[in-house]
């Protein structure tokens, strides 16, 4: 997602089509994007290193964006699908 800093007018946009669609009292919206990705990796600690990787070379501009993952193991998403 943009930093708070960054503006974002696909934010802004949305906020006003929303208030004009009669929703009120939305203070604050941002667009953000999801990158979804299996990754298979010896250990957690060798797959947290390598999306690190990936999202501060690849995915994200660290530059205005700030980032986040969250890591499922195989068995908990067999639980939850």
């Amino acid at each position: 997602r943009l930093r708070p800093s960054v503006l974002d007018p696909a934010g802004e946009a949305t906020k006003a089509a929303a208030n004009r669609l009669g929703v009120e009292g939305i203070t604050s919206l941002r667009i953000g994007k999801i990158v979804e990705f299996n990754i298979e990796a010896s250990d957690e600690k060798l797959a947290k290193e390598q999306v690190e990787l990936l999202s501060d070379r690849l995915f994200a501009n660290p530059v205005i964006e700030d980032w986040e993952m969250e890591i499922i193991s195989s068995a908990e998403k067999t639980k939850t699908t």
